[in-house]
């Protein structure tokens, strides 16, 4: 069955609950998804690729594309530090003929949804706890004590989001958060119903 690539699944979640390592196996797994590619003004890390992780644009570049009208959705993340999906790049992934997946922020996220409605599912990551989450961001020792405080209150308040989405999924077990994932997946872009 052909699948419908004029539809696109959006995973969100407080950073560390592991959206990022289902969206790596979703993008591995299946052919038909393809990733889109956010725009930010933050500096580039050593190991990023413009284009490929992300296009990396100027503050004032970035707010010139606000005026443009050229974002389905952005944020200041913080102060002077914008993330966002350009239209250009859903235009891009939907005249392949692929459908979307999206890494993104909860606000970005609900944005897309109200934008593209029934084209469109959204995925809450959820941590076990909050405890696993705070370990987790710990454990990746990326962020100074105060990156790390600021990422936690930030954390609190994204997981007050919940609610907001069409489905969960609980990253307790990888392996089992990747096949509902799966299965979220088959089912909406495929029309594959879901087997227990």
């Amino acid at each position: 069955m052909q699948p419908d690539y004029k539809k696109m699944v959006v995973f969100t979640a407080p950073s560390g609950a592991g959206k990022t390592t289902l969206v790596r196996h979703l993008l591995e797994k299946y052919d038909f998804l393809d990733f889109s590619i956010s725009a930010c003004t933050r500096e580039k890390r050593a190991h990023e690729i413009n284009g490929k992780d992300y296009y990396f644009i100027s503050p004032e570049e970035f707010k010139a594309k606000i005026e443009a009208d050229e974002f389905i959705e952005f944020e200041e993340v913080y102060e002077n530090q914008f993330y966002g999906t350009l239209r250009s790049e859903v235009d891009r992934i939907w005249n392949s003929g692929k459908a979307i997946v999206f890494d993104i922020d909860v606000k970005g996220a609900v944005n897309i949804k109200k934008r593209y409605k029934d084209n469109c599912l959204t995925v809450f990551v959820k941590p076990p706890s909050f405890e696993v989450l705070v370990e987790r961001l710990r454990n990746r020792n990326t962020e100074t004590e105060a990156s790390l405080k600021k990422r936690i209150t930030r954390v609190k308040r994204e997981l007050s989001y919940e609610t907001d989405f069409d489905t969960v999924v609980v990253n307790d077990l990888l392996e089992v958060a990747k096949k509902e994932s799966e299965y979220l997946v088959e089912n909406f872009i495929l029309g594959k119903p879901f087997i227990d």
